[in-house]
């Protein structure tokens, strides 16, 4: 049995990678109290009742403290039983944001009576085992519910095809570095399309801004550094075990350079065997 622990901060979207999971084959089950999860990988495993693919939400609904995360993993490690976990974050002011405008109460204010940012401060320290042993971090503080929901589709179905998920991801500096980043690379060396006013509104997947970009040799040699830094690079980390990496590729806008190499750089993994899913998080932004 495939067993995926789903947690993270509430409000950072656990539900709608619920509902994706459950399209792609998983069998979901939410809120499960921290004490149970034991028994219900023994049910799951059982004769005619045997489940291939299970994903199970594990948050401060069903466990008030840290030691009662470790608690259930202990429980799960001491029964040998094979599993990994998900954890979605979210940037506190983000998380704020959006109570706020769903209008929704966290669920510690209602436990705990406390006010929404210290009811996100506690859930983060109940949660924090779960974080330092996560196999897939994935923060949604600028993704739409769509990116998202390509995001996780890309990590479980892709996982499918190759031995380790590779993400490539284009960003803008001035809206912050992608908190899943493991290999952080900035184009802003580089010439910027911005300043010619025709590419301006354009973007890196405009073949007009490719070639602009690619036409310095400060572009095409900066590009081959990179390959062979990857060529070398990418079979240490299969080798070392490493289930997901995530390659971050930015400049100051996340528009034109930064998706430029993004997609340079997949077409590379792609030819090395790599099966890349790129997304370009700053590319629909208009200020």
């Amino acid at each position: 049995m495939e067993l995926l622990i789903v947690t993270g901060l509430s409000g950072a979207g656990k539900s709608l990678a619920m509902n994706v999971l459950e399209d792609i084959g998983y069998f979901c089950i939410d809120n499960i109290p921290a004490g149970l999860m034991p028994r219900l990988v023994d049910f799951a495993q059982q004769g005619e009742n045997m489940l291939q693919k299970v994903a199970v939400v594990l948050d401060v609904r069903g466990c008030r403290s840290a030691a009662d995360v470790e608690e259930a993993l202990d429980g799960l490690d001491e029964c040998g039983v094979d599993y990994r976990i998900l954890f979605l974050d979210c940037s506190d002011e983000i998380l704020q944001r959006r109570y706020k405008e769903t209008r929704r109460i966290h669920p510690l204010t209602s436990y705990e009576g406390v006010p929404t940012a210290r009811a996100i401060a506690m859930e983060r320290e109940v949660l924090h085992p779960l974080f330092e042993r996560a196999d897939f971090v994935l923060d949604t503080s600028l993704l739409s519910p769509a990116q998202n929901k390509e995001r996780i589709c890309s990590l479980f179905l892709q996982e499918e095809k190759a031995g380790m998920v590779l993400n490539i991801v284009s960003f803008g500096f001035k809206y912050g570095l992608p908190k899943e980043a493991d290999i952080v690379l900035d184009v802003r060396c580089l010439p910027n399309p911005f300043y010619v006013p025709e590419l301006k509104p354009l973007t890196g997947l405009d073949q007009a801004v490719v070639d602009y970009v690619m036409g310095f040799e400060e572009s095409k040699e900066l590009l081959r550094r990179i390959q062979s830094m990857l060529e070398y690079s990418l079979p240490l980390y299969v080798k070392e075990g490493k289930s997901q990496l995530t390659i971050a590729v930015g400049c100051t806008g996340g528009k034109h350079r930064s998706i430029t190499f993004a997609r340079m750089i997949g077409k590379f993994c792609e030819e090395q065997g790599y099966h890349p899913a790129l997304h370009h998080r700053d590319a629909g932004r208009t200020s």
